[in-house]
């Protein structure tokens, strides 16, 4: 089982995902959606919402519409979750996905993480959406310097609807 270590942390890179990791990113969603999300959204609303998003075909055309993804890798544990994002203007991204596999969660990782993503974008703004009963992951972003910025509902079909916050990280100037 993992531990709450610096050096870690420190390990951890994003290496920018090819089309060849489109495998491993379904793997990587799949497990961690069934150890997280099942209790938020249900068993039958994560099989949609895989199958619709994590589709090699989706995938695919996500990779080819600007969104960029990402694999967290550690050269000991291997690859330890993804990202994506996408620029929406000059410095303002939006962050589609952000995913830690469940075993290391909770660690400091995924706060090294934005921090090494912020550093590689130079972002001025991040925007993202998130189930407003994921509580664990609202804390997160909150501790982060998210704020809530309005509240939406988006019907995703087959009788689903993603029931989310739009959350804002601003950069701060000292």
């Amino acid at each position: 089982m993992p531990t709450h270590n610096k050096s870690t942390h420190n390990a951890i890179t994003l290496r920018p995902a090819l089309l060849e990791d489109i495998t491993l990113i379904q793997k990587l969603a799949h497990s961690i959606w069934h150890a997280h999300y099942i209790p938020i959204i249900g068993a039958k609303q994560v099989s949609y919402m895989l199958n619709a998003f994590y589709s090699t075909a989706a995938l695919k055309k996500q990779f080819s519409t600007h969104h960029v993804f990402y694999i967290l890798e550690h050269p000991l544990h291997g690859a330890l979750g993804f990202l994506s994002v996408e620029m929406l203007t000059e410095g303002s991204y939006k962050i589609h996905k952000f995913y830690i596999e469940t075993a290391y969660a909770n660690l400091g990782i995924g706060t090294h993480v934005f921090t090494l993503l912020n550093t590689l974008l130079h972002a001025k703004e991040f925007t993202l959406t998130v189930n407003r009963q994921n509580y664990r992951s609202i804390n997160f972003y909150f501790k982060l310097g998210f704020k809530i910025t309005s509240v939406a509902d988006f019907d995703i079909g087959n009788g689903f609807v993603m029931n989310d916050f739009i959350m804002k990280w601003t950069l701060k100037h000292n």
